[in-house]
């Protein structure tokens, strides 16, 4: 028994061990902690966590739970710079655009023949959207347990526009546009409201490196926040008898937004991440 206990012992020690430093190494000479010059990157841990509870019940709809929130914009890839042992900056980017395209055929109207000819109504949708943050971090520590605390600063904003393009067009004889996406009569182009949003947040919390380079982070925040969110605004082409012409208007609606908080984190509750680190 205490031969056991001794091997066990050796094992352990030859695993993780502390150097006179006060790194803590593996027993490959892997450092588990991060180091001056490492650079980072973070991932919202929520699908780990919500895939380990999935595994372990077979259950399909885990979830840790309403009392935490957890980084809120997955689409935000987030990383960071040590510069030395306790100092890191942080950074945050999100640069998207995108957009869709569909096209149905339908009946021409000037067509005479038979089967009748067919022409393109087309939908375009497009959004743009940018987030951008950078940030101080500090941290505490040299064990496997590492406080971090600091301030980050983030802009963002985006906007977003659907535009319809009509086969046949407007005439005395065909004084109104086909309704083929469910759009609205003689709708050619929806702009959603612009978006905009700016904060400067402290933080403070939490790395447990878990592994060599690895580790789950919890955090708070707490700080200024602000919103705005536009009117949306439709575009209407309809055929003018009177002036045997079209005619175009464009009208606002929908509703505007004007948010602002000074407040703890997301709904007041921590943030948990995994982070990588590497040289």
């Amino acid at each position: 028994m205490k031969k056991t206990v001794l091997i066990t012992a050796a094992l352990f020690a030859g695993s993780v061990t502390f150097a006179q430093t006060g790194e803590i190494t593996s027993n490959r000479g892997e450092n588990w902690l991060s180091q001056d010059g490492d650079w980072g990157l973070t991932f919202n841990a929520n699908p780990l966590l919500n895939y380990a509870g999935n595994l372990f019940n077979g259950n399909t709809s885990n979830d840790i739970g309403g009392g935490l929130t957890f980084l809120s914009n997955d689409m935000v890839i987030r990383g960071k710079k040590l510069i030395d042992a306790n100092t890191a900056y942080r950074g945050q980017v999100r640069i998207g655009f995108g957009s869709n395209k569909e096209t149905v055929l339908v009946g021409d109207v000037t067509s005479t023949t038979t089967p009748q000819a067919q022409v393109d109504d087309v939908k375009k949708v497009g959004y743009m959207n940018i987030d951008l943050g950078a940030g101080l971090e500090k941290r505490v520590g040299s064990t496997r347990v590492v406080g971090v605390y600091g301030a980050m600063f983030n802009v963002g904003f985006g906007s977003g526009k659907t535009t319809y393009e009509y086969g046949n067009s407007l005439s005395a004889t065909n004084t109104g546009h086909t309704n083929t996406f469910g759009q609205g009569a003689g709708v050619t182009e929806m702009k959603n409201g612009g978006t905009f949003h700016i904060g400067l947040n402290a933080f403070a919390g939490i790395e447990w490196f878990c592994a060599p380079k690895i580790s789950l982070s919890g955090e708070y925040t707490w700080g200024l926040n602000m919103s705005s969110t536009g009117h949306t605004s439709t575009t209407v082409e309809s055929w003018d008898a009177a002036n045997n012409t079209t005619t175009s208007t464009s009208t606002d609606g929908g509703t505007k937004r004007n948010n602002f908080s000074i407040d703890t984190g997301v709904s007041g509750s921590a943030m948990l991440g995994i982070n990588f680190y590497f040289q």
